[in-house]
């Protein structure tokens, strides 16, 4: 039997499949990812959607960062040139950062960041992407170690608990529970989001809201603009598609 580390077997990531897929809330998924990953020395987590043409779409379902790197991440701007999302763009299989800080086409920015990581003490990690349709739109679970390098069993395993884990944690969070505002929406923006999505006008929104249908169409306009859409059609269609809204 493989082992990943320690007393982790193959067989106990496929029992944390099933209880992952049985998860009835977001916060079980999550738990059950959580314990099985401390038992295999992964550190942190995270896990999301990312549009790679445009960066300002990215979803974060959770992240398990400390705050001070999550604090990093996000002053910094890194949020728009993660080196382990710029690599989805040609990698399509789960990588590790060993193998992408071997990449001699990483982007100076890219260097710099998992430097910056490993002096934060992240040792290695292991990313498993969820490539969607049309090629641009790519789900991520992102895993860290900070005592050892990800093992060749681990990157073996793993994989296939992450895709179970993002999927089932994608149709359990709730939109206004996400860790960070998708493309930084306030919540009166995804409100009305919401509402463009079932296909009402400003004036409906408005007498749903009870807010004037000028306040509405401000609502939608600002929100159709963070999420660089040219339409209210493409808006709807890209907060579904990232799993900021459901039905």
């Amino acid at each position: 039997m493989d082992m990943l580390i320690g007393d982790v077997e193959a067989d106990d990531i496929f029992a944390a499949i099933d209880e992952v897929l049985r998860a009835s809330t977001a916060k079980a998924c999550i738990a059950v990812f959580r314990a099985t990953l401390d038992r295999c020395g992964i550190d942190t987590f995270a896990s999301g959607e990312v549009d790679l043409r445009f960066r300002s779409r990215s979803v974060f379902h959770v992240i398990g960062w400390p705050e001070d790197w999550r604090n990093y991440y996000f002053s910094s701007g890194l949020v728009h040139r993660d080196p382990l999302v710029g690599a989805l763009e040609h990698r399509i299989s789960p990588f590790t950062w060993m193998e992408l800080r071997a990449d001699r086409t990483l982007p100076q920015v890219g260097t710099q960041a998992l430097e910056r990581a490993g002096e934060a003490g992240w040792k290695d990690g292991l990313v498993v992407p969820l490539p969607r349709g049309g090629g641009h739109r790519v789900g991520i679970v992102s895993l860290v170690a900070r005592k050892s390098r990800v093992t060749g069993a681990q990157k073996r395993y793993l994989p296939a608990l992450c895709i179970c884990f993002h999927e089932r944690l994608r149709g359990l969070v709730a939109a206004h529970s996400l860790p960070v505002a998708p493309a930084g929406l306030t919540s009166r923006e995804f409100d009305c989001l919401q509402l463009v999505a079932k296909g009402m006008s400003d004036r409906q929104i408005a007498a749903e809201l009870n807010i004037a249908v000028s306040t509405a169409h401000e609502h939608v306009e600002h929100a159709r603009k963070r999420f660089e859409a040219s339409t209210r059609a493409e808006l709807a269609a890209a907060a579904v598609s990232l799993g900021v809204i459901h039905f």
